[in-house]
């Protein structure tokens, strides 16, 4: 296929006139039907890499995606260049999935945009078997596939099993990633099943962001200078917890800095709502956790901030690559104190607790849930952590872990935070309804729509959605989401809001707890790679004598590098040699002085004056390349 096509395409619908960096090769590569992996750092331009193929191969294009925002964003941005793309994730209703992938069917689109989670389900699947024209399967964060990558996610791995699926086969796969070290490049090839290694990459070096580690015991007063230093654009500040993105953007709200917190807790619409205000920048800083991440495409992030240390420098790089996207300088500063080191070291131990535990683990759950052995294959579980872990007297954190553990050895599927739509049911009859209770105009507006939009409600429990009775009766969300309650609590209806809860699935049958292995890859080596993981960022944040640029380059096999010049290592580096060169014109100086009698001296003499010995050796011997000293044995001599 034609280099010109792919620039013609870049011109009609970007504008641009010529690709960046790896661009090019990604797209030929990719269009010739070879796998492909492409590492760009934040801010390359992935997208560009399977959105020109996927315009100039006839047929479907398939992106997986983790985020939901970043789907809609990128559909948004599509449709307005009169692109044909959707998506379909979770949380939408059932009737607009079929539509969406009956017209992917009948070549109405030219990319889908999925989560990894739909790709096993049985719609998604039934519906795939007949797109006969599929021309790329985009991986996008495909670091996640990784059991070596900082996030991995387990759904990932349903992507292999995908491309044996597809009615046509040689279907090309392109992954795409903005962090990997060596062994997750492998890891991500392997994985996918590519038919031969084919990597493309860019550095990973950027020469627009300032790397800055700060040792302090006032994280807050520290974090409030810095922001009030750099006073300009947009910042986000990574923390740990929930609770500190609430009290963290409630105290700098206090001190006049507009800020808005983001954590995994909120409602999409709340996640939607929170981040619009940042990006339009009605909002300064967003103070969030991890879950404020990929995806985020905001080109004026001055200053990424984190307010705690990061398990890996993989997830340190990735969040500090936020910043600066338009080329511009700024900062990523990391605060820490000696404690974390000590905090971060043992997250291990509850990362990976005894295998003791986690079979003891396995068997108190089968208690709780009522399993017993050889029963549940194939059944799923709410499963209420908080109250597991009072019944059983087990730490939540451990218990997590533990419930991964078996999760990733094969013999459970456990969900963190299964996310299930609010569902409705009316208790009254209809007849009743009117009769028994008076309600104001908005609540008469919320039932009857309820009434047009979703039959069967007087049946059965109903799946809605707040968001979309907002729309149909033009109230508010929120609005709409008390009017509910309102029901609920004068016996209309029984309403269940929206909740993520966590869940657990039984993969195999129950089997007994001494039965119960967990292999090498699961514990031992992803222990000692968690460990040396912990290692890295530790001597990454504690080092002051190498550049900070560097070692996060030469962490991604990047081994020729050169110092940047402007982290605060090398800034420390070039002050120290701005004074030392004072210094030494200072002991120059003091050396003339008392030579200038033009007699010989001995060298202890100058080794009286009131100068550091260093300094002074220094000072001597500059003196004597230049010709300015002559020295014979033990005596020297001012030249003139």
């Amino acid at each position: 296929m034609s280099d010109i096509l792919y620039l013609d395409i870049l011109k009609q619908y970007w504008g641009y006139d010529s690709f960046r960096g790896i661009q090019e090769k990604v797209i030929e590569s990719v269009c010739c039907g070879r796998d492909t992996l492409g590492l760009m750092p934040t801010g390359g331009g992935k997208s560009i890499c399977f959105q020109v193929p996927a315009l100039a191969l006839e047929g479907l294009c398939i992106v997986v995606t983790p985020l939901i925002s970043l789907m809609k964003d990128q559909v948004r941005q599509l449709k307005s260049r009169d692109i044909k793309a959707e998506a379909v994730y979770s949380g939408m209703m059932r009737d607009d999935i079929i539509r969406v992938l009956d017209n992917c069917v009948h070549g109405a689109y030219k990319l889908l945009y999925v989560s990894p989670e739909r790709l096993s389900s049985e719609l998604f699947l039934a519906k795939l078997e007949r797109m006969r024209k599929i021309s790329l399967i985009v991986v996008d964060e495909a670091h996640c596939i990784s059991q070596w990558g900082y996030d991995f996610r387990p759904s990932y791995l349903q992507i292999a099993k995908i491309r044996q699926l597809l009615p046509v086969k040689g279907v090309p796969l392109l992954a795409l990633t903005a962090t990997a070290t060596p062994k997750v490049v492998d890891d991500i090839q392997r994985q996918l099943g590519f038919k031969e290694k084919n990597v493309f990459s860019m550095s990973f070096e950027r020469k627009n962001l300032i790397y800055v580690v700060r040792e302090t015991e006032d994280r807050a007063g520290e974090m409030l200078h810095i922001l009030q230093s750099v006073p300009e654009g947009s910042a986000i500040v990574y923390t740990r917890t929930r609770q500190q993105t609430v009290d963290i953007a409630r105290f700098l709200e206090e001190k006049g800095i507009a800020a808005g917190s983001y954590h995994a807790g909120l409602t999409d619409a709340e996640k939607d709502y929170r981040q619009v205000n940042w990006t339009k920048g009605r909002v300064r800083v967003m103070v969030a956790t991890n879950a404020f991440g990929m995806g985020i495409d905001k080109p004026d992030v001055r200053m990424v901030i984190h307010y705690n240390m990061p398990d890996s420098l993989e997830a340190y790089y990735q969040e500090a690559g936020r910043a600066g996207r338009d080329g511009r300088p700024s900062y990523a500063v990391l605060l820490y104190n000696r404690q974390d080191l000590k905090t971060l070291n043992r997250r291990v131990a509850e990362t990976y607790p005894e295998v003791e535990y986690v079979k003891k683990t396995y068997e108190n759950v089968a208690y709780f849930l009522q399993v017993g052995i050889g029963e549940a294959l194939g059944r799923t579980f709410y499963f209420p952590m908080e109250t597991f872990c009072r019944i059983f007297h087990q730490f939540p954190v451990q218990t997590n872990s533990a419930l991964h553990l078996l999760n990733n050895a094969g013999y459970i599927e456990y969900h963190e935070e299964q996310e299930f739509k609010s569902a409705l049911h009316f208790i009254l009859k209809k007849e009743e309804l009117y009769r028994i209770y008076e309600t104001d105009a908005d609540s008469e507006m919320v039932i009857q729509t309820i009434l047009r939009t979703y039959p069967g409600v007087f049946a059965n429990f109903v799946y809605i959605e707040e968001t979309n009775l907002a729309h149909l009766t033009g109230l508010s969300a929120e609005r709409v989401y008390h009017i509910l309650k309102d029901l609920h609590h004068h016996r209309i209806i029984d309403f269940i809001p929206h909740r993520k809860t966590p869940v657990v699935s039984y993969t195999v049958a129950r089997v007994e707890t001494e039965r119960i292995n967990l292999p090498p890859s699961v514990y031992e080596e992803r222990m000692k790679d968690f460990q040396k993981r912990i290692d890295e960022i530790s001597e990454y944040v504690t080092a002051t004598d190498k550049c900070r640029s560097r070692m996060l380059l030469r962490y991604f096999g990047e081994l020729d590098s050169t110092d940047c010049g402007q982290c605060d290592v090398c800034l420390a580096k070039k002050k120290s040699a701005a004074v030392c060169r004072d210094e030494v014109q200072a002991a120059v100086l003091a050396i003339t002085s008392l030579l200038q009698d033009g007699e010989v001296h001995r060298l202890t003499e100058l080794k009286e004056l009131p100068v550091k010995t260093s300094v002074l050796d220094e000072a001597i011997r500059g003196m004597i390349a230049e010709g300015l000293l002559e020295a014979c044995g033990l005596k020297v001599k001012l030249n003139h």
